[in-house]
């Protein structure tokens, strides 16, 4: 949502929202000029834009029906969508050419990938990222922008609304049992994608020249070199692929907190599988002695589903300290999967200890650190935060 907000703001519209808390780019919202209430969401700020004008009340999947503000917008006869319909909205009001990036996992930094190359290469793309990055704005447009390079995530069918330019698909395999009850829907969803899509291109051998840590970084890399190409193919191919090389990487996806110690959205059993080969592969070239994992789950009810494919995603890890699961949007009739009910799938689960996020904790990590190891924190829950504020100031 914050990255749509910047480019929207970009594009001329006069933006403002409202959020619980500070997220992730609340400080590029603000830097932009965007007006952003923070604290508790009863509508009364929606209510005092109201008198200012307002065409349209764009909100995020996670709000619910009786959300105050949402509320509000639908009795007030105001334009109330998703962040899609609006996206499409200005894809077509701007006449640009989207590049979708959509996929299981892989999308974000791909997505990314392909956002810092083309700016490298001054090519006029406008864009929309799920994260921050170090290297320029979440979101962005400028005037004349040609291409918009768009992560589009299929939770809440949300990629179904586009149909792009070309489509970049990193990887498929089964997730959000909530949106999707089974594996064949899921799949459906995508090649209807890939039917609305002008182009395609998915995952085809590695690129000869890049020489980024992981299998999976580098396959990414390489769907990012083809779009590049397919978007400017008067460009040198070596040319993409020595600014791919230089990609810094971007937040929460093999993130560097400090010397030795990383954050992962990873949260998924191929999702982890990946990160580790790219850490294990990190730790050898940085002189580490090994990799030790703290893993958070997402969702109870993605436990249920994924948990036989916990068994060798492991593979290779040191220890891994395991969480009790985020819960989010669960399904009250499932039994709460402990730490000790996945780790037992594991096929070395005698690498594996449950933990808590307490002192404890903090003191076997500083120490794995302290010995030379490298350690990697895998979540898209809020364990993000206690990890940073344990090891970013080291």
């Amino acid at each position: 949502m914050g990255p749509l907000a910047l480019m929207a703001k970009g594009a001329g519209f006069k933006v403002f929202g409202s959020d619980l808390e500070k997220g992730a780019i609340y400080d590029e919202l603000i830097d932009a000029g965007i007006e952003v209430s923070i604290g508790q969401q009863d509508g009364k700020f929606l209510e005092e834009k109201l008198t200012e004008g307002v065409d349209w009340f764009v909100y995020t999947s996670a709000l619910r029906a009786d959300h105050a503000e949402l509320k509000l917008a639908r009795e007030t006869g105001l334009k109330c969508t998703k962040r899609d319909d609006f996206t499409e909205y200005l894809v077509k009001e701007l006449g640009l050419k989207m590049v979708a990036v959509a996929g299981t996992h892989g999308k974000t930094t791909t997505t990314a990938m392909i956002v810092w190359t083309a700016l490298k290469l001054d090519l006029p793309v406008s864009y929309v990222v799920g994260t921050t990055l170090g290297f320029a704005p979440s979101g962005a447009y400028r005037q004349g922008d040609e291409f918009f390079i768009y992560e589009a995530d299929e939770y809440d069918r949300n990629f179904l609304k586009f149909h792009p330019w070309l489509a970049v698909i990193p990887s498929v395999s089964y997730d959000h049992p909530d949106i999707y009850p089974t594996k064949e829907e899921y799949e459906t969803a995508f090649e209807q994608f890939k039917s609305q899509s002008g182009q395609v291109i998915v995952v085809d051998g590695e690129v000869e020249g890049l020489k980024l840590a992981g299998a999976a970084r580098r396959a990414d890399a390489g769907l990012a070199m083809r779009a590049i190409k397919m978007m400017a193919p008067e460009i040198n191919e070596e040319r993409i692929v020595e600014i791919l090389n230089e990609f810094p990487g971007v937040g929460r996806r093999f993130e560097r907190i400090c010397d030795g110690v990383y954050t992962d959205y990873a949260h998924h059993p191929e999702e982890i599988a990946a990160t580790v080969e790219i850490a294990r592969e990190e730790a050898e070239l940085t002189g580490r002695k090994g990799v030790v994992v703290v893993y958070q789950p997402h969702q109870n009810t993605r436990q249920h589903e994924v948990r036989d494919g916990y068994k060798d995603a492991f593979s290779g890890v040191e220890r891994v300290y395991w969480l009790p699961t985020y819960l989010t949007r669960e399904n009250s009739e499932l039994k709460v999967l402990t730490p000790e009910d996945l780790i037992e799938g594991l096929a070395n689960a005698e690498i594996a200890e449950p933990a808590k996020l307490d002192d404890e904790l903090a003191g076997k990590l500083q120490k794995a650190v302290d010995e030379e190891h490298l350690v990697i924190l895998m979540t898209a829950g809020p364990a993000d935060g206690w990890f940073r504020k344990n090891f970013s100031k080291k």
